[in-house]
């Protein structure tokens, strides 16, 4: 099998619009439909900008000096097989930037921030649930995660990667409901305290065949830790400005997504076990529908596997199990 890969990138600020080809589970495009979307944006984008700037104080008094600018980042797979050619939609990231207004200059941030995948659609909405339906006890299928996590390395380690992007990425997401986290004595200046957990849930496992570790931390003034995916050294590798574009727009889409956790009235104890269930906790004004995008995960699972993993499936399986990387 010989595959490449393409990127593209989109501006995501008030004017964005959806590109008909865009996964329409991707956070960002479910922000930007319907009667709202441009108050949305407007909303979302200010949200950002405030929090970075409080988290970045020093020579900030008017807490006015940076802006977050971001794009998304749409990875195609080309995959040649006995002749045939296929383009397959694989992943969606974010980029950040930061405008420094006081230097007149723009900063380089992180690459990966958010993570949206048809293949991990598939894993976690089709197979999975299959596997688990009419069973009381959970499993979790045979090699669950390989051929995402092999075709992720792959594409970090590509030279398109490599001339687009300086660092590797970083994800954050949300901690787990299943799991309960505990605060250290660990504590780092902009990414906050630190928490520990026993047993990796089944998206930190995941994100380990991905190559990447896990650590949890709660930013300065949050409500609940996140969850920071990475390779290397998430302490030493990026700078503080780096790590704020982070924070400040994961935490802010969280905010939307999962208020319950992120927007909740106090923050996280010091043992803490998040849940969808809290109800004390404040909504954004920005409209995000939940429901929908965890129907159309199924859906677009479905689309992967109706147009990826059924017709190469044997080529895939026979890849990843050699894979180099």
């Amino acid at each position: 099998m010989d595959f490449s890969f393409n990127i593209k990138k989109t501006k995501f600020d008030d004017k964005y619009n959806p590109s008909t080809d865009t996964r329409l589970t991707t956070n960002f495009a479910n922000l930007a439909r319907g009667e709202h979307r441009q108050e949305n944006l407007q909303n979302v984008l200010q949200m950002i900008d405030r929090r970075f700037n409080s988290l970045a104080g020093w020579d900030n008094h008017k807490a006015d000096r940076y802006s977050v600018e971001l794009e998304i980042v749409s990875v195609e797979m080309h995959l040649d097989s006995n002749g045939n050619r296929k383009v397959f939609p694989l992943i969606e990231v974010l980029n950040t930037s930061i405008a420094d207004k006081t230097r007149g200059e723009h900063i380089a941030g992180i690459v990966g921030n958010n993570f949206s995948s048809y293949v991990r659609d598939y894993d976690f909405s089709v197979l999975l649930l299959n596997q688990n339906q009419n069973h009381e006890k959970f499993r979790v299928p045979e090699r669950f995660g390989d051929l995402h996590g092999n075709l992720f390395k792959a594409f970090i380690h590509s030279d398109i990667y490599k001339r687009n992007f300086g660092k590797m990425p970083v994800i954050c997401l949300s901690v787990s409901s299943n799991r309960t986290y505990r605060k250290t004595g660990n504590y780092h200046p902009v990414l906050g305290s630190e928490y520990e957990q026993t047993e990796f849930s089944l998206t930190d496992q995941y994100f380990g065949k991905m190559g990447m570790k896990v650590r949890y931390f709660m930013p300065p003034y949050a409500a609940a830790p996140l969850a920071f995916y990475f390779f290397g050294d998430l302490l030493s590798d990026y700078s503080n400005l780096e790590l704020i574009g982070t924070i400040s727009t994961m935490e802010s889409f969280q905010k939307i997504y999962r208020p319950e956790i992120y927007n909740a009235n106090s923050p996280a104890a010091e043992c803490y076990q998040p849940s969808l269930k809290h109800k004390d906790y404040s909504l954004t004004r920005i409209v995000y529908d939940r429901e929908e995008r965890g129907r159309l995960a199924i859906e677009q699972g479905k689309f992967a596997e109706e147009h990826f993993i059924r017709p190469y499936q044997d080529i895939l399986e026979r890849w990843s199990a050699h894979s180099p990387v």
